[in-house]
């Protein structure tokens, strides 16, 4: 072979393994995914941890940001993905934060619910009395104002103190407050102390809590194949979690400070949701949710209007 040839050939295989190289930078595309220590959001964490997100071409940098903060990061740019309640999807966009939801986490199955002292029997007894619960906006607040309504009441019945979830029940299992509404992995702490008083109801009983991830519209418009792979990544979490449960919930557990044994009890208490439950729910039970769900925002004054429920999410990635 001679001495051209030779350097047409290392020319040929030079720029086809830059070519290569190229293609797979440009498929480890960054994004910057908001969320909190709620167990429903741990698959999140499982893909993360496990690498499927890398392995899938994504690479997520996962920012732990309280739920009434969440929005002003998205606004700002500094997150481009955030996971949360339908409603708060609602929320965010009728106050001009948009964000499309692109798959359905979880929902909750008793994983919220509002702790009550021993003298408190039922909703009416609440009336006056103190709640610990999370700013407007959030889910405990909410889920608190849900509750009130089914059984005749308004957060006017009550006085509201503001607190973090983690806050309220470890408040509540202090002594202070009448009342507290939280979510797991911190409704455990009042499980685990009866004498300080019960659980009134949970989404059990009232199940408006179900969880999505969602991006904002110029980067799912500019990224489509990294929200493929968000997608595609957290439903091999799911399955993860299904082949070994064990070393899935060590991993989930470690990243909100429990062993695997508290976390899979925690997470019993919600139900992951597979790809045949997706496209269920984004099919009707999404826009009819998101439509009543507003209802409730507009009349407690967290929004001024009703967004088109209808344009807040795109089922396209659920193939």
């Amino acid at each position: 072979m001679t001495r051209a040839m030779l350097a047409v050939l290392g020319a040929t295989v030079l720029g086809a393994t830059l070519c290569v190289a190229g293609a797979a930078h440009a498929q480890n595309v960054p994004v910057t995914l908001g969320m909190s220590g709620w167990t429903g959001f741990a698959p999140l964490t499982l893909a993360d941890k496990a690498g499927i997100f890398k392995k899938n071409g994504v690479d997520v940098d996962i920012k732990m940001i309280p739920q009434k903060d969440r929005h002003l990061a998205l606004a700002s740019g500094a997150i481009q993905c955030a996971a949360t309640t339908v409603e708060t999807h609602v929320a965010w966009n009728a106050n001009g934060v948009p964000i499309t939801q692109i798959v359905q986490l979880d929902k909750s199955y008793g994983a919220d619910g509002l702790a009550v002292r021993g003298d408190v029997k039922s909703f009416a007894d609440l009336k006056g009395k103190t709640v610990g619960v999370d700013a407007p906006g959030t889910a405990p607040y909410f889920g608190l104002a849900w509750m009130l309504k089914k059984n005749g009441m308004t957060l006017k019945d009550v006085k509201t103190t503001t607190l973090s979830p983690q806050a309220a029940a470890q408040a509540f299992v202090a002594g202070q407050n009448d009342a507290a509404m939280t979510y797991e992995p911190y409704l455990s702490t009042v499980r685990a102390n009866p004498d300080k008083g019960r659980i009134l109801a949970t989404t059990l009983d009232y199940p408006m809590v179900t969880d999505t991830l969602g991006c904002a519209p110029k980067w799912l418009k500019e990224n489509p194949k990294a929200a493929q792979a968000l997608v595609d990544s957290y439903f091999e979490a799911i399955d993860m979690i299904r082949r070994d449960p064990a070393k899935s919930n060590e991993i989930m557990g470690g990243a909100v400070k429990q062993t695997g044994e508290q976390f899979a009890k925690s997470s019993a208490y919600l139900r992951w949701q597979d790809k045949e439950a997706n496209r269920a729910f984004f099919a009707g039970e999404l826009a009819s949710f998101s439509k009543e769900s507003a209802a409730l925002l507009l009349e407690i004054g967290v929004i001024r209007q009703v967004p088109d429920v209808t344009t807040l999410y795109d089922a396209r990635f659920l193939k």
